[in-house]
């Protein structure tokens, strides 16, 4: 045997990979299966969370008689006149217009009370600051004060008034403060500094800077307040018993009443009563997840 043919059949073979190939992380079999686990769970909590969507969608677009005969199969024959049916019976147009004006100006001023109560609370520019969160975190547990907040109107003057109604709702901030706090946390306090050595106002500081800043925590306090504002009820039931000042909620519970037999009618009014925030979740959704987890998205 030649010295060549030896030296051949003792070198191996060089297997290579591409860069791709490299870079690619071996999974073990246990992290196989806790990404088949999570798959798993997630497709389970979606079933839960869409299918009451899916079968209210489907029921408003079933007629009566339809719905009668089998009301848990497909929709056969699209009713899509039911939304505007609903739409006309239930007079939904004045209702949703007064729930944006209470939902945007009191998300608004709820917003803009965690902002200048927040900020010098969590920089400590306030004297008492566990107090002050101490006192955030009790009233989260504090039940609903209704008499309270009914005299206290009558005797300003601004009971069934829309400016009454939305300055309870706006007082309702929650876990608003709390939220805020941890957002705050992630701006370094060297930038407070460096802004009152340029010479740079409190105010002008808060409003040009740290509101940019901390955007995504300031539009999961707006989302989390407009959602508790949209569906409240029971609140606008006891302040606003002038139905012309109503918001949506209570001109759902009063087509219910009329409507109550007419499953189509009523699955098709909820959609559109829950339609509007559906929507602005969807576009804001990624805000949402960055403030509650710190604001970790600036921008």
């Amino acid at each position: 045997m030649s010295s060549t043919t030896s030296a051949a059949a003792v070198v191996q073979p060089v297997v290579t990979t591409g860069p791709l190939e490299q870079r690619r992380p071996v999974r073990t079999r246990g992290q196989r299966r806790s990404t088949v686990s999570a798959y798993v769970l997630v497709a389970v909590v979606m079933f839960v969370f869409l299918f009451p969507l899916a079968f209210l969608a489907n029921t408003a677009l079933k007629s009566t008689a339809e719905f009668a005969g089998n009301p848990m199969g497909l929709v056969t024959d699209p009713q899509w006149g039911n939304f505007a049916e609903a739409w006309s019976k239930g007079g939904f147009g004045a209702y949703i217009a007064n729930s944006l004006l209470y939902t945007i100006a009191g998300a608004g001023i709820g917003t803009f009370i965690a902002l200048v109560l927040g900020f010098p609370v969590s920089r400590g520019y306030l004297r008492g600051t566990r107090l002050w969160l101490s006192l955030f975190t009790v009233v989260l547990f504090l039940p609903n004060a209704l008499i309270t907040q009914f005299q206290l109107l009558l005797r300003l003057g601004l009971y069934d008034s829309r400016l009454g109604y939305i300055c309870m709702v706006a007082a309702g901030v929650g876990v608003g403060p709390l939220l805020y706090h941890g957002a705050i946390k992630a701006i370094p306090r060297e930038l407070d500094e460096a802004a009152s050595l340029d010479g740079i106002g409190y105010w002008r500081y808060l409003f040009t800077f740290v509101a940019p800043l901390t955007k995504p925590a300031l539009t999961t306090v707006f989302l989390l307040q407009a959602v508790w504002i949209w569906n409240e009820i029971i609140l606008a039931t006891v302040l606003l018993p002038d139905q012309t000042k109503a918001p949506l909620t209570l001109g759902l519970f009063n087509f219910q009443g009329t409507y109550s037999n007419q499953w189509g009618l009523l699955a098709a009014a909820t959609v559109i009563v829950a339609a509007p925030l559906i929507v602005a979740y969807v576009f804001l959704q990624r805000y949402l997840v960055a403030g509650v987890l710190g604001g970790s998205v600036k921008g």
